[in-house]
Order: C-alpha cells, then sequence, then structure tokens
C-alpha cells in the first residue's frame, strides 16, 4: 500500500482507485510459472473511492464497492497513476448508459461482478433492450479471461493442454471471420458460442477431478464455475448432460426434473 500518499490523493465523485494485484510466480507446489503463462492480473484491491456521483434527482449515489475489497478490473481502460513508486488505476463506476458504446457490454457484466461476484443472477441479467448475440459473446471473452486466472495455478503435465484449450476459445471468439463486431454479431456466429463453451467448461472439469484444492480455493474466490454453469443453461449452450462438475447440482437436479414433468 501506499500509506499516507492516499490522505493526499482521494478520488472525485464516483471514481475509484485500486491496486493491481500481483501476477503470480511460483505455484503452491514450488514450480516456477513462465512470464509468457502468467497472464494479465486482472484482479485488484481497492484503496479509496470517491463520495460518489450525483444522480438524475441531484441525489448522491454512493459507489458500489468499498476499500479494501478485491475487485476484477475491466481488461481494458483506466487512469494510471504513480504513488510513492507503485502503480496504481483510477477507475470511474458508471451506468450503462454512460459507457463507451463500443465496450458498454464488456464494462457493464465486469462491472457487476467488481460490485459482487457471487451475483450470479444480477451479473447474466441484461440491460432492457440488449441484444441477446452480442451480450453471450461478451460474457464468453469474459469467461475467458478470468480462466486464465485458474490455468495458471494448474501447473501440471496437462498445462500445455490447459493452454492449447483456452487460447484455442479465445482465438475463436477473437476471430474477425466470425466475429468482426463487437455491437452486431450474426446468427451464424451466434451459432459458434456452444462451440467455445464446451472448450471453456474442459477446463472447469480438469481442474475440479483432478485439482480440486485448487478449484475449490479459485471458485470460493470467484464463483467462476457456479456462473459458468448457470449461464450455459440459462442460454441453452451446452447439453445438461455434459455437466459434469456438480457445482450447481441441485439446479440441473430440478430442471431436469421439471423438463420431465412438462
Amino acid at each position: 500500500m501506499a500509506g499516507k500518499a492516499f490522505r493526499k490523493f482521494l478520488p472525485l465523485f464516483d471514481r475509484v482507485l485500486v491496486e493491481r494485484c500481483a501476477a503470480e510466480t511460483v505455484t503452491k507446489g514450488g514450480i516456477m510459472i513462465p512470464e509468457k503463462s502468467q497472464g494479465k492480473v486482472l484482479q485488484a484491491t481497492v484503496v479509496a473511492v470517491g463520495s460518489g456521483a450525483r444522480g438524475k434527482n441531484g441525489e448522491i449515489q454512493p459507489v458500489s464497492v468499498k476499500v479494501g475489497e478485491k475487485v476484477l478490473l475491466p481488461e481494458y481502460g483506466g487512469t494510471k497513476i504513480v504513488l510513492e513508486d507503485k502503480d496504481f488505476y483510477n477507475w470511474p463506476d458508471e451506468s450503462f448508459e454512460e459507457m463507451d458504446s463500443t465496450l458498454a457490454v464488456q464494462q457493464y457484466i465486469q462491472q457487476n461482478i467488481r460490485a459482487d461476484c457471487s451475483n450470479i443472477d444480477k451479473i447474466l441479467e441484461p440491460p432492457e433492450g440488449q441484444d441477446e448475440g452480442v451480450w453471450k459473446y461478451e460474457h464468453l471473452r469474459q469467461f475467458c479471461l478470468e480462466l486464465n486466472g485458474l490455468a495458471v495455478k494448474l501447473q501440471c503435465p496437462a498445462i500445455d493442454y490447459t493452454r492449447h484449450t483456452l487460447d484455442g476459445a479465445a482465438c475463436l471468439l477473437n476471430s474477425n471471420k466470425y466475429f468482426p463486431s463487437r455491437v452486431s454479431i450474426k446468427e451464424s456466429s451466434v451459432a459458434k458460442l456452444g462451440s467455445v463453451c464446451r472448450r471453456i467448461y474442459r477446463i472447469f472439469s480438469h481442474a475440479y477431478f483432478h485439482h480440486r484444492q485448487i478449484f475449490d480455493d479459485y471458485e470460493n474466490e470467484t464463483f467462476l464455475c457456479h456462473r459458468f454453469t448457470k449461464f450455459v443453461m440459462k442460454y441453452n449452450l451446452m447439453s445438461k448432460d455434459n455437466l459434469i462438475v456438480p457445482i450447481l447440482e441441485e439446479e440441473v437436479q430440478n430442471s431436469v426434473s421439471g423438463e420431465s414433468e412438462a
């Protein structure tokens, strides 16, 4: 932490000052993680917040996060600030309507995750009028980003397979052939999202069945597999028979039971 420097630097309005978490360089087993496998760290700790922005009715709307909380950073943006030789980043806490149009959906998803990663229903609920194809696409981009954090912890003989699987999913989502725009997506390209989901899920299942402690620790911190499972169930992107990680066993059983009765 930058100590007394924060007392001299107070964010204005709805701005949030964060300190990015350091990348893990060694696994719990003592294995060195190559720099190219560390990935970009998107987790940070809130170190200072503004008083909040003034809403349309004139009332101050407090910032949605508190000092000391762990948050997930957007992939892009933020203003870099150096305090006592350490790098910090200043971010706005914006409404969906105020966000940059091209990256608004991604920013909106990440803001909801930062506010409360355990509130999965809120994270998966799209803004009014949001195109469903773009909504699903941006969520899958976000899952790939967050899975990097889990992948670097899985230092085992299957690490190359894990990285290859994740890189393959990311490459498809970044393909200019299928996804040339992040504002509008063709139906034929939306049909590719199921394949991406199946690739991503292999990493969850590998971690659950072969690295259970690492999986549990990461899941308790991020609720990532919970969110992914609810996501694919909500949009029918994967068969329930393929959801072998019993992370939401009760919901899956109830859903299957409801279909049987119908």
